[in-house]
């Protein structure tokens, strides 16, 4: 979920969500785009994971059809996510494989049961300092783990085993050319080929994803070479691959470790869901996403991957940028995309044993590459200060060296002490109000993470098009998870053409407009 990962708005007609024949030529070509993303991922993700392909093809079949039709956010992707693939790693190596399902569906109830009591708010309330730090952590774990698969090896239990262990695997490396260096070739030629594809790609073919390309290319070398590779193991029917829940799966949730899991699970899910949904918003001036809409229909696919002994799934933003850029209009392109995996795998799945476990290394490196964003962190202290950007680097830190949940803990933690600076005046009163056609939202007080969800649904309450004026003449001070949301929803709006006048200070009006 990098920012600045699109830096193109498409225009989609306002109102538009439901499928419709007018949208349909549109939905179906960027259906087409979005599967391609979305098939070497599925498999790569759950590789990651330390799980079958094909359970992350079952995920990413149930987020396109199911979660593609419930969905808050019509134009949001739904499947397995980089950011999961960690703590999914870790729960199979300590719990075991059976205990993945019970964990999925508790997960999914709760995710249910937040969107039924309108607590989808409150995870926009989450700092973008500690969602970016968790995800380059969780970036930085990928990199160092899958760098092992390029090698034809399996990933060590933990990052700063993997991390430890690099320098001996190119120190292995020898002239007499074995399974490990004709691996470490193929992957080095996924990279190369997805990285110059995304550099050099013809004007017309743009919409061809880089991830495809490499894939493509390191599967023709394994094949046409008769290269002696690990390869993708897939079974000969999807049906098969379904795993469902063991007899007395329910007792496992008297167990408190599956408990947290679930609850760790359903955080981490739903926050980068609801972000990944905030940044779709950003990129089209379609539909606004429901965001306790899209939490139960995220609960209701985790509970679907539970059954099935599949992945969790999360909104994804690689994929769903993938879907605005490429035009679709209406949720029918999400629910397309889930169709064509679910038809590629049932009448092709002998093709997807021909790809060299090391293309799908290759393309988690990258991945895992980009998740760390370094220019978050300096947009974070040239904009917000110092805090932020400790708040990042610490969750980044402690996500690598201990576990995925006690960096995010500790994240949310120290963004706590953004309130320190206010803790007399906390208070945050909102006033709307209809003048003349136009809209005036005046704010009084301190606006902080504490006030977040009800300012930002008063924002988003407003009707397209109306003219606004924001008056922060009384606005003592923001943190920085306010002032983020405030400039990124003063941004969406002018996108659109509406107009916003903002009166105040001069200082607090250029923090805005900057």
């Amino acid at each position: 979920m990098k920012a600045g990962a699109v830096t193109q708005f498409a225009v989609v007609k306002p109102g538009v969500s439901i499928p419709s024949l007018k949208a349909l030529p549109r939905d179906f070509t960027a259906s087409i785009v979005v599967f391609l993303v979305a098939m070497p991922l599925c498999m790569g993700i759950a590789v990651a994971s330390g799980m079958p392909p094909e359970r992350g093809l079952i995920t990413g079949i149930i987020g396109g059809i199911v979660v593609g039709m419930l969905a808050g956010s019509p134009l949001q992707v739904s499947g397995p996510a980089a950011g999961l693939a960690v703590i999914v790693y870790e729960l199979v190596r300590d719990q075991g494989l059976s205990a993945l399902g019970p964990i999925l569906i508790l997960a999914g109830a709760i995710q249910v049961a937040a969107g039924i009591f309108k607590l989808g708010g409150w995870f926009r309330a989450i700092s973008p300092a500690v969602v970016h730090g968790m995800l380059a952590g969780i970036g930085v774990l990928i990199v160092v783990g899958q760098f092992h698969v390029l090698f034809d090896a399996k990933p060590l239990p933990n990052g700063l085993s993997n991390l430890t262990a690099m320098p001996g695997r190119l120190l292995g490396l020898s002239l007499n050319i074995q399974a490990a260096e004709i691996a470490l070739a193929i992957g080095l030629t996924t990279i190369g080929v997805m990285l110059a594809w995304e550099k050099w790609r013809p004007t017309a073919m743009r919409l061809v994803p880089g991830a495809l390309m490499g894939v493509l290319a390191g599967t023709f070398a394994a094949v046409l070479l008769g290269l002696d590779v690990t390869k993708v193991e897939v079974p000969t029917s999807i049906i098969g691959a379904i795993a469902l829940p063991e007899d007395g799966f329910m007792a496992k949730w008297l167990d408190p470790s599956i408990i947290a899991a679930a609850l760790a699970i359903a955080f981490i899910a739903s926050a980068e869901t609801l972000l990944s949904a905030a940044a779709v918003d950003r990129m089209h001036t379609g539909v606004r996403t429901d965001y306790n809409k899209e939490l139960r229909a995220q609960g209701v696919g985790n509970l679907l991957c539970g059954a099935a002994g599949a992945l969790p799934m999360t909104g994804v933003i690689v994929r769903s940028s993938a879907n605005v850029q490429a035009g679709a209009m209406t949720r029918a392109s999400t629910i397309l995309h889930g169709m064509w995996i679910l038809g590629f795998v049932a009448l092709l799945p002998w093709l997807l044993r021909e790809i060299p476990m090391a293309a799908l290394g290759a393309i988690l490196v990258v991945t895992g590459w980009r998740l760390v964003g370094l220019d978050h962190v300096k947009h974070l202290f040239r904009d917000y200060g110092l805090l932020p950007a400790l708040i990042w680097a610490v969750t980044l830190i402690l996500v690598v060296a201990v576990d995925l949940l006690t960096g995010v803990l500790v994240g949310i933690g120290l963004s706590a002490l953004e309130l320190l600076p206010h803790i007399t005046r906390l208070r945050l009163k909102v006033d709307s109000r209809e003048n003349a056609g136009d809209h005036d939202i005046t704010l009084d007080g301190t606006a902080t993470f504490v006030s977040l969800p009800r300012l930002s649904d008063t924002l988003e309450s407003i009707p397209p098009g109306k003219r606004v004026r924001l008056d922060v003449s009384r606005l003592l001070g923001a943190d920085h998870t306010t002032a983020a949301m405030l400039r990124e929803w003063l941004q969406r709006r002018r996108a659109t053409g509406a107009v916003v006048d903002i009166a105040g200070d001069t200082g607090k009006v250029a923090k805005l407009e900057a």
